[in-house]
Order: C-alpha cells, then sequence, then structure tokens
C-alpha cells in the first residue's frame, strides 16, 4: 500500500513539471489557437468582393486548392487579387499578405498585412501600403530571401496603366514593427522588363550558419539616345544595408539586332493579335555558346489558347490565359493544364525577326521543382519539320462511332463522350493536319495520368483507323500501340 502512495505521488509530480513546462514553452497556442499555420504559398485568383472569407478565418484548405480567402473580410469596395499565407515570427500562427483594389478608384493596388493579436486573440488588420502596379490580371506574390539574412522579403510584381513593368519590395522593419512592420526597400517602375538575379550561397549559408550575399535585381529600359527601338539599357540595383534601400550601383548600354524599323514597329504597335500572330510557331532554344538545342523548344498557338513546354524528354501542356503587350514584345500568364495550381508568367521581348527572349516565372503553390531553365532565346524553326503545317481541318464534327473503347460521340462543340458498360468518360477533341497527316487530339476531363492523346487517322471508306502517336520537332512517331477502328453508327 505505501509503495502504491510513493508512485502515485511521483506520478503527480511527473505530470505537475510537464504541465508547467507546457505552459512555459508557450505550447498550449499550437492546441488552443484556432488558425492552424501551413507551408508558404502563392496565390494569383480570380478577383472577388470583400467579404468573402472563409468562417472563423480558418485556413484549413490545402496549398493546391484555388479557394481564395483571407483571415478577416476587408472593407466594402477592396476586391481581394492575391493573397501570400506565411508563418509568422513567432512561428505559432500564420501572417497574411493580401493584395487588393479599391473599386473606388483606379490608383495603384494596395497591400495589406492581417496578423494574429495575442490580446484579443483575433486577427486584425496591421499595416497597408501601395504599390507599383495597377493591372490585378498581371500581379504575382510571393516572398524570397533576397539579403540573405533570412528575413523574407514580400515582392509584389506586376504592371501598370502604362503597360510598364513593376515591382515593389517590403522587408520587415527591425525598429518599431508595431507602427510599421514592414518597410518599402526597393520600387520599380520599367519599359521593359525587371529579373531578380539569384546567385548560388555558399554551404554555411544553407546549413543556417552565416549570411548569403544579396541578390541584385536588374531591368531593362528602351535606350532613348538610340534609333534602334531594340537598344536596350541595363540597370543593376543593389541593396545598400547602411540605408537599407536598393540603390542603382551600375549602368549599361545592351545593343539590339538592326531590324527594318517599319516592320518592328508593326509588331510592337500593341495592337491585339499582332505579337501573338508572330510568334505563332515553334521555337527551339538557343544555348549561350550560340547552338541550336533540339531537345528543348517551345510551341506557342494563340488560336488553340496554349503553349507547349518540351524539354528534359517531357512535354508539358499550359493553357494561355492573358496577354499584355509591353514595349519590346509580350508578357502572358499560362496555367498547367492538368496542375492547376502551377502558373508561368512569360515575359517574352523581341530579338530580331526569327529570334525572342523569354523570361519565365513560375509560380509554384506546390513544390515542384524542375531541372530545365526556360529562360533564353529562343530561334524560330524555320527548317523543323512541323513548321510545314499544324493547320486544322474540319476540327469538330458531329459523329457517333463503335469501337473497343465503347460508343464514342463527336459533338460540334469540341466535346467527346465515350459509353461502355453504363460508364461514361467526357473530354475534349480537335482534329487537325500535320504534313499532311489528319491527326485527333483527345483530352479527358477527368484528371489521369494521360491527359493529352494523339492518334494518326486513316481513313477507309468511313471507317477510322487510329495509331497512337507522338508529334514532336522531329515529325510524328508512330508508338507502336495497338491500333483503335472507329465504325460509323447510322443514326
Amino acid at each position: 500500500m505505501k509503495k502504491a502512495v510513493i508512485g502515485f505521488s511521483i506520478g503527480i509530480a511527473v505530470l505537475s513539471v510537464l504541465l508547467i513546462l507546457f505552459l512555459a514553452t508557450g505550447l498550449w497556442k499550437v492546441f488552443f489557437n484556432s488558425q492552424a499555420y501551413e507551408d508558404v504559398r502563392t496565390k494569383v485568383v480570380i478577383p472577388q468582393e470583400a467579404g468573402q472569407y472563409s468562417a472563423g478565418g480558418q485556413t484549413g484548405q490545402t496549398a493546391w486548392e484555388e479557394s481564395l480567402s483571407t483571415k478577416i473580410p476587408l472593407e466594402d469596395g477592396e476586391i481581394v487579387i492575391a493573397v501570400l499565407n506565411k508563418e509568422s515570427e513567432e512561428r505559432l500562427t500564420e501572417d497574411q499578405f493580401v493584395v487588393y483594389r479599391n473599386t473606388a478608384n483606379t490608383g495603384p493596388l494596395f497591400i495589406t498585412l492581417l496578423s494574429y493579436d495575442e490580446n484579443t486573440r483575433k486577427y486584425k488588420r496591421m499595416w497597408n501600403e501601395p504599390t507599383a502596379a495597377t493591372r490585378p490580371e498581371t500581379i504575382t506574390l510571393f516572398n524570397q530571401d533576397l539579403l540573405g539574412d533570412r528575413n523574407n522579403c514580400i515582392i509584389i510584381a506586376g504592371m501598370n496603366s502604362r503597360n510598364e513593368h513593376t515591382m515593389t519590395i517590403f522587408r520587415r522593419s527591425t525598429g518599431q514593427p508595431q507602427e510599421q512592420p514592414y518597410k518599402k526597400i526597393a520600387e520599380l517602375q520599367i519599359d521593359g522588363s525587371i529579373t531578380i538575379q539569384e546567385t548560388t550561397r555558399t554551404l554555411a549559408y544553407q546549413q543556417g550558419m552565416t549570411r548569403g550575399q544579396s541578390f541584385n535585381i536588374a531591368a531593362y529600359s528602351h535606350d532613348s539616345a538610340s534609333a534602334n527601338i531594340l537598344d536596350q539599357i541595363e540597370t543593376i540595383y543593389s541593396f545598400n544595408s547602411l540605408r537599407e534601400q536598393y540603390e542603382q550601383t551600375n549602368v549599361s548600354r545592351i545593343l539590339g539586332s538592326q531590324i527594318e524599323q517599319r516592320r518592328l514597329r508593326e509588331l510592337l504597335s500593341g495592337r491585339p493579335g499582332v505579337f501573338e500572330n508572330f510568334i505563332n510557331d515553334l521555337w527551339y532554344y538557343v544555348s549561350p555558346e550560340g547552338t541550336i538545342d533540339a531537345n528543348q523548344y517551345l510551341y506557342f498557338d494563340p488560336q488553340g489558347k496554349e503553349i507547349i513546354f518540351f524539354g528534359d524528354e517531357a512535354q508539358q501542356v499550359f493553357r494561355w490565359q492573358t496577354s499584355t503587350p509591353t514595349r519590346l514584345g509580350i508578357y502572358i500568364r499560362s496555367q498547367n493544364i492538368s496542375i492547376s495550381t502551377l502558373s508561368r508568367l512569360i515575359d517574352i521581348e523581341l530579338e530580331s525577326l526569327d529570334r525572342i527572349r523569354l523570361r519565365v516565372h513560375e509560380d509554384v503553390r506546390l513544390r515542384i521543382t524542375a531541372n530545365t531553365t526556360w529562360d533564353g532565346s529562343y530561334r524560330r524553326a524555320r527548317v523543323a519539320n512541323v513548321r510545314n503545317s499544324a493547320s486544322q481541318i474540319k476540327s469538330a464534327v458531329d459523329a457517333v462511332y463503335d469501337s473497343s473503347w465503347g460508343r464514342l460521340q463527336f459533338f460540334n462543340s469540341g466535346e467527346y463522350t465515350i459509353n461502355s458498360s453504363g460508364n461514361t468518360k467526357r473530354g475534349h477533341y480537335v482534329f487537325y493536319k500535320v504534313e499532311n497527316n489528319e491527326l485527333l487530339e483527345m483530352r479527358p476531363a477527368e484528371t489521369t495520368e494521360e491527359n493529352r492523346m494523339v492518334y494518326k487517322i486513316e481513313n477507309l471508306s468511313s471507317v477510322l483507323i487510329l495509331s497512337r502517336v507522338r508529334v514532336g520537332t522531329n515529325g510524328i512517331q508512330d508508338l507502336l500501340e495497338p491500333a483503335v477502328t472507329l465504325t460509323p453508327v447510322n443514326q
């Protein structure tokens, strides 16, 4: 009996110590604070009216969902453009940065910080600042350790009403964070493009032992002193740690190609469809040594609203969402057709009549890495096999066929259905022609590994024989899969 009492007393003492540690370290907040935090992610979405937020400010959605929510509703007339969730400094809650537009004016877009208040145990609006961007459809909101101090900067990139590229950068304040939690350290507006010049940091930085080197920012603008529209001025901005600002440190001139100026002004006029039609082609990557890399290419299809990236033996298809003319080309927002949370912002500049330069920003809400770097110069594939034609024949039909898949019905709308044993599969299709070969492309609506299937068509007295193929830089390649026979059904 005495041993039981002693054991019980020891157990009570141990539990008391654990309870004190639990309360002292603040771990109780993780369990009782309803605001769960998650990985940092960027969202660029269709603008919504203020007030469309999740009940109670919950952020339980996964990082790959497209639904937009704010911790608390914004004011009336404020439309949410983009949201970035970021772990708080205490690492127990989540800060939320929101880019929004005020419907009362057509001026700059604003950024606000929604942070958890320990006193009221609610989220509240802590800070507001204007940005240089004015066009909601061009906005990208992300964070990055620009200065190498592991104090991630908040970066808002976009365009203004003059079709200039803009970039506004905020850094967490070290002085009076309550009054001004974030300080503006850079704001650029350039009629060309703006890029962050990332460099490889040391292993010591990667292991958290030392600071890293700060990244420079490069801006490319028109050389007003030159008669050649393609001549540019490169301006480098570096971070001044004493003034805590990015400052101009170097200016250099970059000579552009000599192109017939009348044709050049026509391409860069900004008229809808002109530059889109110009890049409607296959483009091979040009290495820094000037050689053509046939293993990496792009195909722009403005009519089909698609962009195809091919590299490292992998093909990625992106939906062409929006286009914005720039001084030297076009700025495109695109979205992966199979991974909706993967977007690419493509800044295309004209180098010559058969050469373009790309700068690609990848907006990835999922942690996906790719070996292929898409930035660089591309040359028009004038002698490529596919260059001869990717022309459409009668792209859509109204017909019904029996096949080993089941009953296949094509609709004039470009949709199809396959009915088999009571199950119905749906998708989109298009008939087109490459090198005088009739092809059928089918895209199932359901998410599958096979999201884009291309078949070569052999027409035998209205019976269609489909052979699976791949269309690439070397033309049409037979995949040697069993053929599928489509027999017309007389209705």
